[in-house]
């Protein structure tokens, strides 16, 4: 008896394509633990080799400070406009019909495809004072390209996708109802979309603005294109980190990684703070 019911037990239970757990969760640390913990760990054994006086040294250097004033401040300046932008567009595309819209979609995820460094060659060619928009701005003392402007412009390019994707489906879950019920009521469209739509658009749209910032302080290839990468001026952190590797300087190349290695982790900290928030507002979790 014993045994027959255990046999049906076993009938019943649904079959696992991957092994057991124990075999699968050892496959999974393994993995992560060679591509990703391994080396991130070494940065910060290297870095360990400082004093507290040199690293300090290093990353309270004004070239470094400035740096870091250029890439934070340009890439969360760079996250605010996607974020809003990012809305529209999603918006847009999911709200509304129109001949070509399959298109203007599949174009909002050209960044995530192109090179950096094909994105940073159109864009210092665009916006040169020469190229086809900044022959524009040049007249009216607007300089784009190899400037911090450019930086700003190229951090934007590559953060759209993140905030579009990010909320898009969330819209594409809202049911229209509630709007309908709202204007029945009276309300108008600002009141509709202060009070019914944007409380469950905000932790998405809020995520992909994370998602942006994070995506910027690492950006490198478009930057250094675009930018004029002298130090004080438009040097961003990925190629104050490049020269110092260039000059054998390996401890205050590390020194300055483990800032922004910090940093990453604040943001992947704040965007799972950000989706449990989601998942609890939305009933999920």
């Amino acid at each position: 008896m014993a045994v027959s019911l255990a046999s049906q037990t076993r009938a019943l239970s649904p079959r696992r394509i991957l092994p057991g757990f124990g075999l699968s969760l050892g496959y999974t640390v393994f993995y992560l633990c060679l591509l990703v913990l391994i080396p991130l760990s070494t940065v910060f054994i290297k870095a360990a080799t400082l004093s507290y006086t040199q690293f300090w040294a290093i990353i309270s250097d004004p070239r470094t400070i400035a740096a870091f004033k250029l890439t934070f401040g340009a890439s969360a300046l760079a996250a605010i406009v996607n974020a809003f932008f990012g809305l529209l567009v999603a918006w847009t595309l999911t709200r509304y019909t129109f001949p070509g819209r399959r298109i203007i979609d599949g174009l909002v995820d050209l960044p995530f495809a192109l090179p950096t460094a094909v994105a940073g060659i159109c864009l210092s060619a665009v916006y040169a004072d020469n190229g086809w928009i900044g022959r524009f701005l040049a007249p009216h003392h607007i300089h784009v390209a190899y400037t911090q402007t450019g930086v700003f412009v190229a951090l934007v390019f590559i953060g759209l996708p993140f905030v579009v994707r990010t909320v898009q489906p969330v819209l594409q879950d809202l049911e229209t109802d509630v709007e309908e019920a709202a204007a029945s009521l009276g309300a108008t469209r600002a009141q509709i979309f202060a009070r019914v739509l944007l409380p469950t658009l905000f932790p998405a749209v809020l995520t992909g603005f994370t998602l942006a910032f994070a995506r910027a302080l690492g950006e490198y290839g478009s930057v250094i294109f675009i930018s004029n990468n002298i130090p004080l001026q438009g040097e961003i952190v990925p190629k104050l980190i490049m020269d110092k590797l260039d000059q054998f300087d390996y401890a205050g190349a590390t020194a300055i990684a483990v800032v922004m290695l910090l940093a990453s982790f604040a943001l992947l900290l704040l965007i799972n703070l950000l989706q449990w928030w989601s998942r609890k507002r939305l009933g999920m979790g």
